[in-house]
């Protein structure tokens, strides 16, 4: 019913007016084009389709259909993306956006992390809780904060949370690898044992993982995590910002800080558009989430040696991925928790208030360590300066620091600037490389497996001829694309690029491939001559693998009956082998 619902929303959605909405597009031919929103786009790159209902940039290869527009740009779930175009076409979307849209293979972890969850939430309340909550007390967590941020407590037993698990009769399997039971043998233990609880939740706000701290004097370490798991990956989250969201859109503002404590510290404060790296160095993926967010970036990171340096390599990695962020670094207290506690929240909001630029904060951390007056000192802070500059994109930043440079050390600007010339060539001939390996790494095989699919998806006179021609693909991932594409037609009686899109987002197995094919292929003009050779490539190329493989088995073959059977197939291969030599 929900799906149906999708589709039809889907066809009274026009994804030109959709993102017409968000950015200016311009008509050239039968599409529209505009400046690409996904990376740091200088002129338009991004083509929208109306016949097609899709969009794709060809200089990053952001691409899908409306409501894969509205999901990135928003930065929002698929289903509430599709709310969010339900409402701009006047439509009212019923579904239950608060469905997560998740791999139902996974949907037991979600349930067993909720469950644990509400059990060491109901340990805080027992007698042994009173210490915890005495210790969050001294701590200077109320309460409120306390429900809001969902803490709770793991017993002073090794058997607690597992027995009560097995008993609802989860495999332990499951179990251990979710990070919440350790296997010693025949034995099983609790991993979490007399710690307060700070769950972790992902970007949609589901428990996946958790926290633990001790709360009275111990040899035991400080902190444990849970480990990484099927739902929990570590690198792919940033604490509180299910929470953080709506105020960072609100206020086109984040504020980054390095410690689970320093964003329930600032949030419960008042400082709601904070979020947690889950450690020190920012990963891909959370600079995806982050740079799709559109706001301005505020690192704030721990007021010690690890934070500077952390600061400066998480500016360069934002600066490389074409976001500016500015900087914020406190004075006396280790971490933003402790100022606040010492100094108030007013003082580190007077701070958030007036950051640096993260061009004057490497002004002052290549100082370090380096006597200027000393001209070998004073080279190596300028070719640290100029080197900085060569992920940075913007001619402004680029030129005001060559001149900033020029000005304070008496330095003439030409000679900045053909050092900088040299980085620049030197990146350019990497990119290059890295290009060129890439393109490397996909086989003649894969790269018609992929066209061949990308007309499937379009068209079902290309899946019937697919049946009809070739009927298999012999890479797993791109059989089952295959097989959902065939299973869309057989429903539905018909397929478009746009509708199924739509599909491949709740069959999760497929859908990061299936973008990855919209990306990856370039034929805008779909014909059956084009799709006939692609056909005849795979075909081409499977028999060529099927070849060398019979090869390897001839020379290690010791029953000669086999070889002259073996011998006999290859020869019949041969003859069929398109090009074969």
């Amino acid at each position: 019913m929900q799906d149906k619902e999708i589709e039809e929303i889907r066809l009274k959605a026009n994804i030109v007016d959709v993102i017409s909405s968000y950015l200016p597009l311009t008509q050239k031919g039968k599409n529209y084009f505009g400046v690409c929103p996904f990376h740091e786009d200088h002129s338009p790159s991004m083509s929208v389709s109306e016949e097609k209902q899709i969009y794709k940039c060809f200089s990053c290869g952001a691409a899908g259909n409306v409501f894969t527009f509205v999901k990135e740009k928003e930065n929002v779930s698929f289903l509430e993306a599709v709310k969010i175009v339900a409402e701009k076409c006047g439509l009212n979307f019923k579904g239950n956006i608060s469905i997560t849209n998740k791999k139902k293979t996974n949907s037991e972890e979600y349930e067993i992390m909720n469950l644990a969850l509400k059990y060491y939430q109901n340990n805080l309340n027992t007698l042994e809780g009173n210490k915890a909550k005495e210790y969050l007390k001294a701590r200077k967590l109320k309460e409120d904060v306390i429900k809001d941020f969902s803490l709770g407590l793991a017993l002073n037993a090794d058997y607690s949370l597992n027995k009560l698990l097995i008993e609802k009769n989860y495999k332990v399997d499951t179990l251990v690898n979710l990070g919440l039971v350790n296997r010693n043998g025949p034995y099983l233990n609790d991993v979490f044992n007399k710690r307060i609880i700070f769950p972790i939740h992902d970007l949609e706000g589901n428990p996946v993982g958790f926290t633990g701290r001790i709360y009275e004097d111990s040899d035991q370490a400080k902190y444990i995590n849970s480990k990484e798991s099927t739902i929990f990956k570590k690198g792919q989250i940033l604490f509180n910002y299910h929470r953080a969201l709506s105020e960072i859109k609100k206020q086109k503002e984040i504020v980054i800080v390095e410690g689970n404590m320093d964003a329930i510290r600032l949030y419960s404060e008042g400082v709601k558009n904070v979020v947690a790296l889950m450690g020190t160095s920012m990963t891909k993926e959370q600079i995806n989430v982050i740079k799709n967010l559109k706001a301005k970036v505020i690192l704030m990171l721990d007021n010690d040696n690890a934070g500077e340096i952390a600061t400066f390599q998480n500016g360069n990695s934002l600066e490389k991925a074409g976001i500016t962020p500015f900087i914020v670094r406190l004075s006396g207290e280790k971490d933003p928790d402790e100022y606040i506690i010492k100094n108030g929240i007013e003082a580190i909001i007077n701070n958030i208030k007036k950051p640096i630029s993260f061009l004057d904060f490497k002004f002052k951390y290549f100082k370090n360590n380096k006597d200027l007056s000393k001209t070998e000192d004073l080279v190596s802070y300028i070719k640290e300066m100029v080197g900085s500059l060569r992920d940075v994109n913007d001619e402004l930043t680029r030129s005001l620091t060559v001149k900033k440079i020029s000005e304070e050390y008496n330095v003439p600007i030409d000679l900045i600037n053909n050092e900088l010339d040299k980085i620049t060539i030197k990146k350019d001939v990497t990119i290059k490389r890295e290009e060129k390996k890439e393109k490397k790494n996909i086989s003649k095989y894969e790269v018609a497996c992929q066209n061949i699919l990308y007309f499937m998806m379009n068209d079902k006179v290309y899946i019937e001829r697919f049946k009809k021609d070739l009927g298999y693909l012999s890479i797993k991932k791109y059989r089952s694309i295959a097989n959902e594409i065939i299973y869309y037609l057989e429903s539905n009686g018909n397929i478009n690029l746009a509708d199924f899109i739509s599909f491949s987002e709740t069959k999760d197995y497929i859908y990061d491939d299936v973008m990855d094919i919209i990306k990856s292929v370039r034929e805008e003009e779909l014909d059956m001559n084009a799709f006939l050779e692609y056909i005849k490539a795979a075909e081409s190329e499977r028999v060529k693998e099927e070849i060398k493989e019979i090869k390897l088995q001839i020379a290690t073959m010791m029953d000669e009956s086999k070889k002259m059977e073996l011998g006999k197939k290859l020869i019949e291969l041969k003859k069929g082998c398109v090009g074969n030599e």
